[in-house]
């Protein structure tokens, strides 16, 4: 039933790169992506989808679009463009270890373990976590965690699994340990951030850099955390990873408005005009369909996480997706980046695009992305 929209999504992803060669989209607000070079966080979510196109059968001009982008990233690591951060992994991960998993590239491979390589040199063992933004010592970083961060350690965890280092497996357990200890409430709510002295390690205050204020819950990072702890637990076998999924998937949906697609934060008072975050739910639809296949069969949440993402997913197709704009760039509207910074509060968002196509084929076909093998 699924068909018909990833159709119309192949068909907008084909014109974007057609029109754009050797370009990236970028965040902007207007309605139409602002296309540039490889120096922002999100870059690897629009080689994801051109690979997602091309296993889910739209051709062979996904596939060469997706490998045309290789040397782009290499050069990036090379001369490590904006490279200051944890996004290392979505960068990498829906890029080079997409296309190793697809094709069996070996320079892709390469690639990709110098990025995991480099995402490791960022993990902070005086505090236990994975610093999320700046370089080490950063006066204002230099002791935070996001929970964002979690959705990168598949990166490492790979890493692991073709080098058999056991350092990259341990940086990524240790970094969820912390964000389960420190991120996640006991409501099942979460914070954006986390931050810790960096000098002794000391645990200081959660707080939020993208959410309505400090104590409340951002959607897009419950979302991340319902997705990636979910995927730690499928690295790890921990059960408290799958459990906290779970928990944050209780929360979130039981929090969802009418339609099944989040506002930007839970705790915003809600009017007529207050943002929507379209991407939030793309990300917890895979989320919830990665919950629903580690799940044993009698889990007395299964019909409740099914029927959520049934509904969220069929409110995002029919109501949010751009099927009646033919010339439209993004797949999904009323995405937010940063609704308090007043940066793109209502617009198309690559990573919502990439994880609205990551559920659609996996629902439709059982793709189900490069996050796992």
């Amino acid at each position: 039933m699924w068909d018909l929209y990833i159709q119309d999504a192949l068909r907008k992803l084909k014109q974007n790169f057609i029109s754009h060669p050797g370009k990236l989209p970028h965040i902007t607000e207007g309605q139409r992506y602002d296309w540039g070079d490889n120096d922002d966080w999100i870059e690897g979510f629009y080689t994801g989808m051109m690979w997602l196109a091309y296993e889910y059968g739209g051709g062979e001009a996904y596939k060469d679009a997706a490998e045309s982008y290789l040397a782009n990233f290499e050069d990036r690591l090379d001369r490590h463009v904006a490279l200051d951060h944890h996004d290392i992994g979505f960068l990498f991960s829906l890029s080079a270890v997409a296309q190793w998993r697809v094709t069996g590239n070996s320079r892709a491979r390469d690639v990709a373990l110098r990025a995991a390589e480099l995402l490791a040199g960022r993990f902070r063992p005086n505090i236990g976590i994975i610093q999320a933004w700046g370089k080490e010592n950063d006066p204002e970083n230099g002791g935070r965690m996001i929970i964002d961060c979690l959705l990168n350690l598949p990166l490492l965890f790979w890493a692991h699994e073709q080098t058999g280092n056991s350092a990259y497996y341990n940086i990524a357990m240790g970094h969820a340990l912390m964000s389960l200890k420190f991120l996640v409430r006991g409501d099942g709510s979460s914070y954006h951030t986390f931050y810790f002295d960096p000098e002794n390690g000391n645990a200081l205050r959660g707080g939020t850099h993208q959410g309505y204020r400090d104590g409340s819950t951002w959607t897009r990072g419950q979302a991340w955390g319902i997705y990636g702890f979910a995927l730690a637990y499928r690295y790890t076998r921990h059960d408290a990873f799958l459990d906290a999924s779970k928990r944050l998937a209780r929360y979130f949906i039981e929090r969802l408005p009418e339609d099944s697609v989040a506002y930007w934060d839970f705790d915003v008072p809600v009017d007529s005009g207050t943002p929507r975050d379209s991407s939030a739910s793309a990300i917890a639809a895979c989320g919830l369909l990665e919950l629903l296949e580690l799940m044993e069969d009698a889990d007395p949440d299964r019909d409740r996480f099914s029927s959520a993402l049934s509904a969220s997913m069929k409110s995002l197709a029919e109501n949010y997706a751009t099927t009646d704009l033919p010339d439209a760039e993004g797949l999904l509207k009323h995405g937010s980046y940063h609704v308090r910074g007043d940066r793109a509060p209502d617009d198309y968002m690559i990573w919502g695009d990439y994880y609205y196509l990551e559920a659609l084929v996996r629902m439709e076909k059982g793709i189900k992305g490069y996050w796992y093998e």
